[in-house]
């Protein structure tokens, strides 16, 4: 059946992403979009976008009779699922099937069989392809220790949990189950052996409904945080070393798409050992979010194909020959450093350098972006917090890391903390380089020095020199009187002018500089000369031991926000008033809300004793849970929220009197 029109049952980046290809063949395009999304940019893409009233994913993009209701509406003959949401929601297939449309999709039997991850795993055992026995989580006994919880209808690290003593399984189940009830809107979970350092594969199919099985490539996502997955590559380094394990793996995968008679795109993912030993996991039924490592590897459009496929086209017998190597991260906001606490707020500038093009395929050395955010764009509390898909294509890997690392480290990303740092450091790494890349990747070489800013200390320094600089520019320029002198000027020697900065990660930072008859003086850089100070441009001379080396920054502000760019790193701060306001002082021992979420659940009442680390209350936020810990050992004094209550970031949701506190309380 030919296409003409296609919906995407999705949004931000992925919509986007669909829309590309669809353009590209000459096709229409529809949106829909939640209250949230309403000005977000895959709606302003579309030709025709459609509201769908609310906000959360069960108000919205999980209510598949709105979306069949857009498609009609709109005159689209076809709806593409993307992924996550509705992606393997075989009701959500059939309907679309039901109402007369094109699902651009595997088959229903397929989405079921594969669905659930307990009944996918008999069924491929029963096929020949190696698994993971699954584990009954009422007889999970201490030699099984370690497991991993799974939720069964979904994936993206939702509803899994690493559980490694008996006490703590239950509670770690009913959370699983409430993140996988959230996500997915199926409660159910399941257990297997949790391999700690073990290597992710997976391997791309594409199946036409003529019979043809394309093993299209494998890729490697064995650098995850929560069991979500960070960098992705393709080929995988440990396959490329291993003799016979990639025709293994083709054959395993084939196997286990001609199995349920499946079309489409999909991905069959294993566990793997250093030995090259693999085991199935799950077949994913729809395209993956680490498809276009694929495509730069191939050649090959996934999402054309899958609308040809959609449309009775056939495969060629062969799929094209692999050739050089792609590496994408995915860049989130979030802050890896604080457990890893998803970030919401507007993303003032989002800038990679070296882009050569967005949503399309790279025949070149060079980077390609997919995203779902511009300059502007408000990123919520509803959804996933990924900004963006970075990728690199080049002859080797090495090449191809290099290029991506240098990429973030000069990119412009302003507003929100971002994982970017932990990125550029991970793909630095000499493991990484040598491509030592297991799931414990962060455990292993620890999270603390792989989180840690770029900047060294000294060149923050600097930097915040500069932002002090750009905004007595500023100031300058926007004076009415006495523009044309130098801030801090004065005819006789006097005190310094200072400037209060607060960086996130290094705390308080006071910049004293005055200018005595037009030099420049930078209290505690001894030799630092200033070449150049505007608004958004300031260059310094560095002294160091074989002379002065030129220095350049960009500054942006955003009210109090300063963002400063250059060779050295990125840095952030916030310009700090001269005096504070008490307003604004909160009481020792409050627990302030880390990000905007709902209250789920709470752990203490008022007046009961608690200890340090004990979970005080839960935060839902971007469709995971939170827990807000005691920080210290004392009294819960004050619980100032509900359970269902939306919280603002920086809101004061409990307050914990440290025990000194009251000891010295009773002794008054």
């Amino acid at each position: 059946m030919p296409i003409s029109s296609v919906l995407v049952a999705n949004r931000g980046e992925i919509a986007r992403r669909v829309f590309a290809t669809c353009r590209r063949m000459g096709l229409g395009t529809v949106a829909v979009y939640s209250d949230a999304d309403a000005a977000a940019p895959h709606v302003a893409e579309a030709d025709a976008a459609v509201r769908l009233p609310g906000n959360t994913p069960a108000e919205t993009y999980l209510r598949g009779e709105l979306v069949i209701e857009a498609a009609l509406a709109t005159g689209a003959d076809a709806i593409h699922p993307g992924y996550g949401f509705l992606s393997e929601n075989a009701d959500f297939a059939r309907a679309v099937l039901a109402a007369g449309l094109v699902w651009i999709g595997p088959p229903i039997e397929a989405i079921e069989q594969m669905g659930s991850k307990v009944a996918s795993k008999k069924m491929m055992d029963a096929a020949g392809v190696p698994v993971l026995a699954e584990l009954d989580p009422a007889e999970v006994t201490e030699a099984q220790l370690p497991v991993l919880i799974k939720a069964s209808a979904g994936g993206g690290g939702r509803g899994m949990r690493v559980v490694r003593s008996l006490g703590e399984l239950d509670a770690q189940i009913e959370g699983a189950r409430r993140e996988a009830e959230s996500a997915f809107g199926d409660p159910t979970v399941f257990c297997e052996r949790y391999l700690e350092t073990g290597r992710h594969i997976e391997v791309q199919v594409m199946a036409d409904t003529h019979g043809t099985i394309w093993a299209v490539g494998e890729r490697e996502c064995s650098i995850q945080r929560r069991h979500q997955k960070v960098v992705e590559e393709a080929p995988s380094p440990l396959v490329e070393r291993t003799d016979g394990m990639r025709e293994q793996l083709f054959e395993a995968a084939r196997l286990a798409a001609g199995a349920i008679g499946y079309t489409g795109a999909g991905t069959v993912e294993f566990l793997a050992d250093e030995r090259g030993d693999f085991f199935f996991l799950e077949m994913n039924t729809r395209l993956q979010v680490e498809h276009p490592v694929t495509e730069c590897t191939t050649g090959l459009d996934l999402v054309a194909l899958q609308l040809d496929v959609a449309a009775g086209g056939a495969l060629a017998a062969e799929p094209p020959a692999l050739h050089g190597h792609s590496i994408e991260v995915r860049l989130y906001a979030e802050d890896p450093a604080h457990d890893w606490q998803p970030q919401s707020g507007t993303v003032h500038r989002l800038h990679i350098p070296s882009v050569l093009t967005e949503f399309d395929l790279l025949d070149r050395p060079g980077v390609r972006l997919d995203t779902g955010v511009l300059d502007g764009s408000v990123v919520g509390v509803h959804y996933d917090p990924m900004l963006a898909k970075v990728i690199s294509y080049a002859e080797t890997r090495d090449a191809a890391a290099r290029l991506l690392a240098t990429a973030l480290h000069r990119a412009e990303i302003h507003g929100l903390v971002t994982n970017r740092d932990l990125l550029v450091r991970v793909l630095r790494h000499p493991a990484f380089l040598a491509g030592d890349t297991d799931t414990a990747f962060f455990d292993t070489h620890g999270l603390a020095t792989l989180a840690a800013p770029l900047v060294s200390e000294s060149d923050e320094e600097l930097s915040i020199v500069a932002a002090a600089l750009a905004d007595a520019a500023a100031n300058r320029s926007a004076a009415r009187v006495g523009g044309g002198l130098p801030s801090g000027w004065r005819n006789l020697p006097s005190q310094s002018t200072h400037k209060l900065f607060e960086s996130r990660t290094s705390g308080t930072h006071d910049v004293g500089y005055r200018f005595t008859r037009g030099v420049l003086s930078v209290d505690g850089h001894e030799g630092l000369e200033l070449v150049e100070a505007t608004p958004h441009r300031v260059v310094l001379a560095v002294p160091g031991e074989r002379g002065s080396v030129r220095r350049h920054f960009a500054v942006v502000r955003y009210d109090d926000l300063i963002c400063v760019d250059s060779p050295l790193g990125p840095v952030s701060v916030r310009k700090l008033p001269r005096f504070s306001d008490p307003a604004d002082q909160v009481a020792t021992g409050s627990l302030l809300a880390p990000m905007p979420g709902s209250v789920i659940r709470l752990g203490a009442e008022v007046g009961s004793t608690v200890t340090h680390g004990q979970p005080i209350l839960w935060l839902e936020a971007m469709k995971m849970e939170h827990t807000i810990a005691a920080p210290a050992d004392g009294v819960l004094s004050a619980v100032n929220v509900t359970v269902g209550q939306q919280v603002e970031v920086g809101a004061v949701l409990a307050v914990v009197e440290p025990v000194a506190a009251t000891e010295t309380q009773e002794i008054k």
